[in-house]
């Protein structure tokens, strides 16, 4: 008989696992995925031409809050927990759940997940969202290409569109984004690299998409999302460690895991961090994991204008996950609010708007800090009215991309930049040479 699965996700790690274990295994009956922490991403179908001979039909996608009814109608044997950056007792929490509803709880691992490459694989993971991944693997990617390799970044999955036509997806271009009709989460992924020269893969089928980035470069760079783990078997491993929050590195899931297999941490923002913080992150990262190489970092700031910003009452936006299903209180833009002498940072929640009034219901902690949310069309011109709406007199975006690329803002902006500089040693460029030096 077969195995009745059900698949606990966000469109991301989910249909990464289905993918690559369950489709075309006769021995599971994948019956249904759940879907959370992203808007819009259930009541939809995984499509049949992704999920292959099995399932002529695709497979239904639920809201998670319907989990223990979809137990019980499908008469489910397996639940497989599947998305990232979650404490561990929020994992045990579905566990009791998904038992006392009559089936199994399963969390995959490296060794059935993970695809191998022909290329070396560096992967930048962390221990948390907003830990400072991206700011790290642009600098390794900088790095590589400095020592002659090309280099193509593979990012974590953000499929929230047509899932066929995201199958496997290349960015070069600002007119790539376009043609794939990007969300301002993907953007701030994708433009970055662009902006460096850097080729960008991504979509839903991950073997697929290394196969076609291998024919192209020399090393294959996994940028990873949320806290997840690779989705591919990596020559070098490096993970972000973030001492504002201390002791996540222990008790988030899958961030621990991360933690574990690190050959290198990078312990970021010791410039703004407490010390004590630095110093108990590194202990614990030690605890666990005492074989790792450990790089010190910042991430300093860069505005155009900085006078600029000085005695204006400001409208701060940062990063959309970071601050929502990543739980951090402030940013980037709202250090440089602070030290570069904003008279006020306003508080935008008077003039949400829709899908921007409901981010700040699910997520009450956002507080005075405007999250960039951008999942389709709709919310981008949400957040387009709430910024336009507001009263002040400059907004600071702290997001990777230019907010006037996508929505139209009436009032002067400033972008926040940011990237990491290693301090002390050791430093990347001595780890990539000894690891790929030629």
């Amino acid at each position: 008989m077969t195995i009745r699965t059900l698949i606990m996700g966000a469109a991301g790690r989910d249909f990464h696992n289905f993918n690559v274990y369950f489709r075309g295994n006769a021995e599971y009956q994948v019956v249904a995925f759940t879907a959370t922490q992203i808007p819009n991403i259930d009541g939809r179908r995984y499509p049949a031409e992704l999920a292959g001979s099995l399932y002529p039909e695709g497979i239904p996608i639920y809201p998670e809050s319907e989990l223990r009814e979809l137990i019980v109608k499908f008469n489910v044997d397996q639940v497989v927990f599947a998305y990232s950056d979650v404490p561990h007792e929020y994992v045990m929490h579905k566990a009791a759940l998904v038992n006392e509803a009559g089936a199994d709880f399963r969390i995959m691992g490296i060794k059935n997940t993970q695809v191998e490459s022909t290329k070396p694989v560096v992967s930048v993971t962390a221990i948390r969202t907003g830990s400072g991944k991206s700011q790290t693997t642009r600098r390794v990617s900088l790095i590589l290409r400095e020592m002659g390799f090309r280099v193509a970044a593979i990012r974590h999955p953000m499929p929230y569109g047509d899932l066929v036509k995201q199958k496997v997806q290349r960015f070069a271009t600002y007119a790539d984004l376009d043609k794939h009709e990007c969300t301002i989460e993907e953007r701030e992924e994708y433009e970055p690299h662009i902006d460096n020269g850097v080729i960008v893969y991504a979509g839903v089928d991950y073997e697929a998409i290394l196969r076609e980035a291998e024919k192209e470069v020399d090393i294959v760079l996994w940028d990873g999302g949320n806290n997840d783990f690779s989705f591919y078997k990596e020559d070098l491993a490096i993970v972000v460690l973030d001492p504002h929050r201390a002791g996540h590195e222990s008790s988030y899931y899958p961030g621990e895991t991360n933690t574990l297999h690190a050959d290198v941490f990078v312990i970021n923002k010791v410039d703004t961090a407490d010390a004590e913080m630095v110093i108990k992150v590194r202990d614990n990262a030690h605890r666990l994991n005492p074989d790792a190489v450990v790089i010190e970092a910042a991430s300093p700031l860069f505005v155009d204008d900085p006078d600029a910003i000085r005695g204006k009452r400001v409208l701060v936006v940062e990063d959309g996950p970071t601050l929502t299903h990543g739980g951090m209180k402030y940013g980037a833009a709202y250090v440089a609010a602070r030290r570069f002498g904003a008279a006020e940072i306003v508080d935008p929640r008077p003039f949400a708007v829709r899908t921007i009034k409901e981010t700040y219901e699910k997520y009450p902690d956002t507080g005075i800090i405007l999250p960039a949310m951008g999942y389709g069309a709709d919310q981008m011109k949400d957040l387009e009215e709430t910024i336009n709406s507001s009263d002040v007199d400059l907004v600071l975006s702290g997001t990777p991309i230019d907010l006037n690329r996508v929505i139209k803002v009436n009032k002067p902006l400033q972008r926040v930049r940011y990237e990491l500089q290693e301090i002390g040693q050791p430093t990347l460029v001595e780890i990539l040479k000894a690891k790929f030096g030629k």
